[in-house]
């Protein structure tokens, strides 16, 4: 009898769970609480806010708590709340407030539960927001928000987000956790030109996904099985088991894979899910 090598999965969504609609495959669904119900940790791993995040492990019906905001927070589906939580400090935020200020960028505060945004000043700004649900678009001096899990920048300006990066470090020199990328690599945004930086408290990206499973369920890192297809994908791929990046994956991330499956518009991942947890 064949036994399992993985007791985990951890799963990005955008461009690996999601296809281009926002859809899941009924085939990958199917999989994934089959796997569930047989005794996997099947774990939602996403840059998502919480907001964004909660309707898709929803529909999965998954029982297992989800990592959101690229690990600053972990949410669980059977009390609907926060299970652990990072904030930006109040001097890294005013810090990163005043760097939006002075760049004149389109900026949005994140909170577990609320989204504010200054008034876009143009078409591919008010683009760039398409898509962040339950967000609230104020002028900049009106901009409120408790328990700043995430500040993003959306920038016009700068060459490309590697530049905004090096700028925004050059300001908010403080303890971070940032991700940054082309907004056209995100579905909704293909035709996108802007560039876009997420900033985070303090944590280790979606590698805090592997803690998690550790602590919380006795999950060994070699026993877990991480699927991505971005570069926030990293953190979680250099201490899974088994990394397996998503066919059209960036670079980077195909470079830090041990494996490659087909596109988030097939039936890979349900194969993949098959064939390393679903067997007689």
């Amino acid at each position: 009898m064949k036994t399992r090598k993985y007791d985990a999965i951890l799963i990005d969504l955008d461009g690996t769970l999601l296809n281009e609609a926002s859809e899941i495959h009924p085939r990958t669904k199917s999989a994934l609480r089959a796997a569930e119900a047989s005794g996997v940790r099947v774990m939602i791993a996403t840059g998502r806010s919480t907001i964004s995040t909660r309707p898709v492990v929803l529909e999965l019906g998954l029982e297992t708590p989800a990592v959101v905001f690229n690990g600053a927070g972990l949410w669980c589906p059977r009390e609907d709340k926060m299970l652990e939580e990072r904030v930006l400090g109040p001097r890294t935020l005013a810090r990163a407030l005043e760097f939006g200020r002075a760049r004149d960028l389109l900026t949005v505060l994140m909170a577990t539960d609320k989204k504010v945004a200054n008034t876009p000043r143009s078409a591919l700004e008010s683009d760039a927001l398409r898509g962040l649900h339950d967000l609230e678009i104020v002028p900049r001096d009106e901009m409120r928000c408790d328990h700043v899990v995430r500040v993003t920048f959306y920038s016009e300006s700068h060459a490309d987000s590697l530049a905004l990066y090096a700028d925004v470090r050059s300001v908010v020199d403080a303890p971070v956790y940032i991700t940054h990328f082309p907004l056209s690599w995100l579905p909704m945004h293909r035709a996108s030109g802007a560039s876009c930086l997420d900033l985070h408290p303090p944590c280790r990206g979606k590698g805090e996904s592997l803690r998690i499973l550790k602590e919380r369920y006795d999950i060994d890192p070699e026993r877990v099985v991480a699927v991505g297809d971005a570069t926030n994908d990293i953190p979680m791929f250099e201490l899974a088991g088994l990394a397996v990046a998503m066919q059209g994956s960036m670079q980077e991330t195909l470079d830090a894979a041990d494996r490659v499956i087909g596109s988030n518009e097939s039936t890979a991942l349900a194969e993949l899910v098959e064939e390393l947890f679903l067997f007689p």
